[in-house]
């Protein structure tokens, strides 16, 4: 049985030691108290949050994947996120994938026991093809499709290139590791079974010097201290975990092209809000007005076509031509 009394994470907090003793209103001040402290722990781990989004960047210029890994609330963590890119950058759910420890039953009901297997991780890789994806320069081995007019671009650019492991990676699949304690045996597993296939890995923890973070090629340690109930880190390491997702996630998606400005050209008008965000974002990017954008985008058929046939009074196919020649980026497009 380990000792896991002297993890950060596990010990307990002096500031919080009486909150069974508060009203309501102070209770809720303390853990909001509590929570302002997070965004300066992830303030610290910038740096190397950077560095892991443009290694991931570079890799999907090879034709790689981003898988998450985590059990638990760091698992479901890592499928909210993943959940999150298709809609949002209009990627195909298998280039950001989320795997949990107990599989998705485990996202609605917990299942402890999973954790403790650094085996099941291995196959839950396994049967995810973690690893599988060749290295490839072409956008359309990861999309399927000549077209550029959708998805994410993957310029190679040499400002990108200083990470670990990018001269001719065994595989240009990416790992991030994601364990608060940084010493989840499911998710030790998976590195393991991500260093034996030459991939790049990145451990996310909130314990400093964790075996997460020792085994991994790029550690991102917000050490987010004792959480407000001894050892709950669904609370402050939680919303830290939150927090690094959405950067990698949205970095790598602007350092690949899905963003224009600070407009989310790749988002699917699948319903109604997302219709009108389209629109909006395809009135602000033209300076078309509402009833204009909307025709324009029912005759392009994306966003980002949209904006090009408009920006370069080009008809669809020509604007579909230049966008392919860009490699998919709105920005070098309509640069020329």
């Amino acid at each position: 049985m380990p000792n896991l009394s002297t993890l950060l994470t596990e010990t307990s907090n002096p500031r919080t030691t009486h909150i069974d003793r508060l009203s309501t209103l102070d209770m809720l001040t303390l853990i909001n108290q509590e929570d302002a402290t997070v965004a300066a722990a992830v303030a610290a781990e910038l740096p190397a949050i950077a560095r892991a989004v443009d290694a991931i960047a570079t890799r999907f210029a090879l034709g790689g994947r981003l898988f998450y890994i985590g059990a638990g609330t760091s698992g479901r963590l890592g499928v909210l996120d993943a959940s999150e890119c298709p809609p949002t950058f209009s990627v195909p759910p298998t280039l950001i994938q989320g795997l949990i420890a107990g599989g998705d039953a485990a996202l609605r009901r917990s299942s402890e026991h999973s954790e403790d297997s650094p085996s099941e991780a291995a196959r839950d890789l396994t049967a995810a093809a973690f690893g599988a994806a060749p290295v490839s320069d072409l956008t359309t081995a990861v999309f399927g499709r000549a077209s550029a007019s959708d998805g994410p671009s993957f310029p190679a650019s040499p400002e990108r290139m200083g990470s670990p492991a990018t001269e001719s990676p065994a595989t240009p699949d990416t790992l991030v590791a994601i364990a608060a304690s940084g010493r989840t045996p499911y998710v030790l597993g998976a590195l393991d079974h991500a260093h034996s296939l030459g991939a790049l890995t990145i451990g996310l923890s909130c314990v400093p010097n964790s075996p997460v973070a020792q085994q991994s090629d790029i550690a991102i340690t917000p050490a987010t201290g004792p959480e407000v109930i001894t050892g709950s880190t669904r609370m402050k390491a939680g919303t830290a975990t939150k927090l690094v997702l959405n950067m990698l996630s949205t970095g790598v998606m602007i350092r690949t092209g899905a963003v224009y400005g600070n407009l989310m050209v790749n988002v699917q008008p699948s319903n109604a809000k997302l219709l009108d965000r389209a629109i909006r974002i395809v009135a602000a990017a033209t300076g078309a007005d509402q009833p204009a954008a909307a025709r324009l985008l029912a005759e392009a058929g994306s966003v980002k076509l949209a904006i090009a046939m408009h920006r370069l009074s080009l008809p669809r196919p020509a604007a579909e031509a230049r966008l392919a020649a860009a490699a998919g980026s709105l920005a070098a497009a309509l640069r020329g």
